[in-house]
């Protein structure tokens, strides 16, 4: 794994939880602590320089610490509020580090690649603060440079730390990500409740992320209304195999039939974007996006793949169609084009046995399951 020997991180983890009702840094998520999973997080990173600041209930957190071998510093003013311990973690510092990523202990869905993604513009750029951003929205967490240190460190704490970067703005560097676990912290109970799911489905982008895909690879609207379309034929299709039995995965379904087109245009457009969704992380997702031109299944029952398959081969722009009307089109237009023509008629062949396959296992023909109401 590269490591970044400039670069550390200072995770605050030192304040009271007042209004979760519980200590967040150690309740589980993810199959370890919220602490241990933001760790791990800028490790993953490569980010090895890690210090993470200490207040209330300090001896059960430093007991995790000491396992993790990551170093703490203990803010004996810690219900003075988070300046106090940002202080304190500059201070704690060797002389090499040349900037810091600034993240409360409370954000445990930020991915590493965001690290990564950030680490890099500040190599790339001459900027004292490098800001993480999510649809024009800023979050955590921010890459400091050392020309904050000192003022941060002689700062009187009023306005916080806020109003000291602020002094930076001139100079500061925001990057898009593609993650919106940046803005995303463990507040109350709900909050808890619904990131420990989400964590779980973490390879898979949420609905704001989607839509931030498509918005960054610029995909014009006639395609993104057509993923909508195959995507909500992929849920009915999905639905309605695992009433029958199957084990199909609903949402990633759904997600994969949203993005399958999100290249569309460049060429070979189903490569192109798996390729971009794997850049990301996300690989069940980039894996499905680029079978859906050509499906090699040969499965005798259909899996998440297939079904974006064949929901794509019954949806024409923004219509539903059967499939004989979605192929007669590019039939006649790729007439005298004998190496086209026979790669359509082996898709068209394939999406004809998919349909039949489908339809002997559900009992019931596709253009009902997609067009009738009951099915849902």
């Amino acid at each position: 794994m590269w490591k970044n020997k400039k670069i550390g991180a200072l995770v605050l983890a030192a304040g009271y939880s007042s209004r979760m009702g519980d200590f967040k840094s150690l309740l589980p998520f993810g199959g370890v602590t919220v602490i241990e999973r933001v760790i791990h997080t800028f490790r993953q990173a490569g980010i090895m320089d890690i210090r993470v600041v200490v207040g209330y209930r300090a001896d059960e957190l430093i007991a995790v610490l000491d396992g993790l071998k990551v170093p703490y510093v203990f803010n004996e003013n810690y219900d003075a509020g988070m300046f106090s311990s940002v202080v304190k973690g500059i201070q704690s510092f060797q002389p090499e580090i040349e900037a810091f990523f600034l993240l409360p202990g409370d954000m445990p869905l930020v991915k590493s690649h965001t690290v990564r993604l950030l680490s890099r513009a500040f190599d790339k750029v001459e900027a004292d603060v490098v800001y993480p951003a999510f649809q024009k929205q800023r979050g955590h967490p921010p890459l400091i440079g050392a020309r904050c240190f000192s003022e941060i460190v002689l700062g009187n704490g009023k306005g916080g730390l806020r109003q000291i970067l602020a002094q930076h703005e001139g100079k500061a560097y925001d990057v898009e990500v593609l993650d919106e676990g940046i803005l995303l912290d463990l507040d109350t109970r709900e909050d808890y409740q619904k990131m420990s799911s989400e964590y779980y489905r973490r390879d898979i982008p949420t609905k704001a992320e989607c839509d931030a895909i498509l918005l960054r690879m610029n995909v014009p609207d006639p395609i993104v209304n057509h993923g909508r379309v195959v995507a909500d034929v992929s849920r009915k299709l999905a639905n309605s195999l695992n009433q029958a039995g199957l084990s199909i995965d609903v949402d990633i379904v759904i997600v994969a039939a949203k993005l399958h087109d999100l290249a569309k245009g460049q060429p070979d457009h189903a490569r192109m974007g798996a390729r971009m969704l794997k850049k990301c992380g996300y690989y069940k997702v980039a894996q499905i996006v680029a079978a859906h031109t050509d499906s090699k299944s040969e499965d005798e029952l259909p899996d998440e793949a297939a079904v974006v398959y064949l929901a794509d081969k019954l949806v024409k722009g923004d219509c539903i169609v059967s499939i004989n009307e979605r192929f007669s089109g590019a039939l006649d237009k790729y007439t005298g084009n004998t190496e086209a023509v026979a790669a359509i008629i082996e898709r068209y062949q394939r999406a004809q046995k998919m349909e039949k396959a489908v339809e002997q296992l559900l009992g019931v023909s596709l253009g009902k399951i997609i067009t009738d109401p009951c099915y849902a």
